[in-house]
């Protein structure tokens, strides 16, 4: 096929040369139009010195022009008009000799010479000949898009018609990716809900971009109110909408609601929680028990009273919930039905050998959820490598037979199973040998006895020592409690005082306290400016139950946007750890009369899936719930 003089096909045609080249075209169709061209128009047997017989839109009949010779026969590239080569919306990519791409925006190209070509045809007369040709070309033409789909050819031509104007393509629908689907349009979850959290915190702070000073200076009347609903465990419902919660007198009544706790013993110049390794809040206080044997004795039994209380109304299932906090440890007793279990249910922690043993003393039946927990995730480990150690031991049993000393090598290999050779056992045959088995110290059956035992001591102090206590075991621990000499300081600063009973509702001998609630608005920087936080600081023995009533709370109030930062006391951290006999949710056991808010008892019924760890970081965006432990 014949080219043009000076023409690369590589070359990206400007919008002047188009619209000069579509001129001539349409000039070329007025001569068409006259008798001698529609004549000749049926003649494709013509000299191809004349380059005016270029076709311009679509190949057909040759047309043949007498103005100047030499023309050549064009033929129109059949893919032009197809979809992976042209389209409105897509751009063309000319590749020079360089190997660089040059992106054509054919769509922009196009609509600018059809507004040029418009214009030059608004001075020129219009006459049925141009007309029944645009008509026969267009037949033409889609009998060639038919012919192109069918036969799927896919050689390119160098042709000038490439770079001319089409007709509109057949709009397709256009199928979207995952990946071009906006990130906005897919609706992140939802949760509702954060998972339980049984330990007990020190402080909550909470922040939120709209103010918190709601929450501080009640009135006496709201106070009040307060103070009576929860005695009378009435829970009012709250407005859909809180508009303005300062004035929402019901808001503020709830608020002051969910603060409330009883403790025993209170004392007004002590702060009794916490109490592991709280010396230095008793240093300096007025201790008169401390010498006073029969205070002592009067203290402990109103103690007993109290606790003897507290576990009737757990078992009635008229108290959900209750912790004993110690010097040395702290127990959570919880009625049937929570934390996923079917059964009433303790916790404590830290614990050492000589509780553990004291208990076994008693005929308490207790387990080790995380040691057990971490021994079964080790059983298809040490079974392989149990199975190695029995053909070894195969081994060294045929090696002794075969020498004689059968009794001498499994002397020898229990001491290495139990972690000490045979010297501990009081074999110091190799010492006489010598002549100073009277200068060398034997060690003691003591030692000996605490050097097998090693694994249990390491234990003490630490969270996997926690011990979990079911069923009417409780109830043998609560007596092992009020006998044990060592639940109370023998000397130090808290000396003679018995341990503190926190619970959510009422019980004999208690004393009603509240959290203290403090609001302050502050500045913070967010990028370049400064932006109001207000921030609500809430501290003292948070329980599990007023911790779900104040974020319940604050939900409306701040309209679904808050966060808050937890602070736990850290031997309750391992209060969420999962007891060996959980049967589900606890479902079965209605607990409608224990003082709780229904949202708050479905809550603490789920089993935690906490583990040994706790909330750190509550976070609420949008009315749904993220979390940190």
């Amino acid at each position: 096929m014949s080219q043009q003089a000076g023409y690369s096909p590589s070359f990206k045609r400007p919008a002047e040369i188009m619209r000069m080249r579509r001129k001539r075209a349409r000039s070329d169709a007025g001569v068409f139009s006259s008798p001698s061209a529609q004549g000749s128009a049926d003649s494709p047997g013509q000299s191809e010195s004349s380059p005016a017989c270029v076709r311009p839109f679509s190949p057909g009949p040759l047309f043949n022009t007498q103005n100047r010779s030499g023309g050549g026969t064009k033929r129109r590239n059949p893919f032009a008009n197809l979809e992976n080569i042209y389209s409105p919306k897509k751009k063309l990519l000319i590749y020079n000799d360089d190997g660089n791409a040059e992106a054509a925006d054919n769509y922009k190209i196009n609509k600018r010479t059809e507004k040029e070509g418009d214009e030059d045809m608004s001075t020129k007369t219009e006459c049925q000949g141009v007309l029944r040709l645009s008509a026969r070309l267009t037949e033409v033409e889609n009998q060639e898009r038919q012919d192109i789909s069918s036969k799927k050819c896919l050689t390119f031509s160098e042709d000038d018609s490439l770079f001319e104007e089409e007709g509109e393509d057949v709009k397709s629908p256009l199928l979207k990716s995952p990946q071009a689907i906006a990130p906005a349009s897919i609706a992140p979850p939802v949760c509702t809900e954060y998972p339980a959290d049984w330990s007990l915190k020190t402080r909550l702070l909470f922040t939120s971009s709209l103010s918190l000073l709601w929450a501080e200076h009640p009135k006496a009347q709201e106070e009040a109110l307060g103070l009576n609903q929860h005695c009378r465990a009435h829970f009012g419902t709250l407005p859909h909408s809180l508009q303005d919660p300062k004035s929402c007198s019901e808001l503020r009544c709830a608020f002051q609601q969910s603060l409330v706790y009883w403790q025993h013993p209170s004392l007004p110049w002590i702060s009794l929680f916490p109490r592991i390794n709280a010396e230095r809040s008793f240093t300096g206080k007025s201790t008169p028990w401390a010498q006073d044997a029969a205070l002592q004795q009067s203290l402990m039994s109103e103690w007993s009273v109290s606790l003897s209380s507290l576990y009737s109304l757990l078992k009635a299932k008229l108290c959900p919930y209750f912790y004993l906090c110690s010097y040395q440890f702290t127990v959570l007793f919880r009625a049937a039905g929570l934390g996923g279990s079917n059964n009433i249910s303790a916790l404590i922690s830290p614990t050492t050998r000589g509780l553990r043993e004291a208990m076994k003393a008693e005929g308490i039946e207790f387990s080790l959820p995380l040691v057990e927990e971490r021994r079964k995730s080790r059983e298809p480990q040490n079974l392989t490598v149990h199975q190695g150690e029995e053909e070894e031991q195969k081994e060294k049993v045929q090696e002794c037979s075969e020498l004689n000393e059968g009794e001498d090598c499994q002397a020898g290999d229990e001491g290495e199973n139990n972690g000490f050779n045979d010297d501990d056992d009081g074999s110091f045959s190799w010492l006489k040998e010598m002549g100073v088995q009277d200068k060398i110290k034997k060690p003691d059956s003591i030692s000996i006895q605490l050097r097998k035992e090693g694994h249990a001591v390491a234990l003490d102090h630490k969270p996997e020592s926690v011990v979990c206590v079911e069923g009417s075991h409780t109830f043998t621990l609560i007596n092992f409690l009020i006998n044990c000499k060592s639940l109370v300081a023998a000397a130090g600063s808290q000396a003679g005082l018995p341990p503190t009973l926190l619970a959510p509702v009422a019980f004999r001998g208690a004393a009603v306290h509240t959290l203290k609630a403090r609001s302050v608005n502050v500045k913070s920087q967010v990028g370049s400016s400064y932006q109001n936080i207000s921030s609500l600081e809430i501290t003292g023995p948070i329980l599990p139950s007023s911790l779900h009533t104040i974020t319940t709370l604050l939900r409306p109030a701040q309209k679904g946007n808050f966060s808050a930062t937890l602070y736990t006391h850290t031997p309750t951290g391992v209060m969420n750890t999962h007891t060996t006999k959980e049967q589900g949710a606890g479902g079965s056991v209605d607990l409608s009369g224990c003082g709780l808010h229904p949202a708050s008892i479905q809550q603490l019924k789920q089993p935690s899936s906490l583990g040994k760890t706790a909330l750190t970081y509550i976070n609420m965006n949008n009315y749904s719930y993220t979390w940190k432990n």
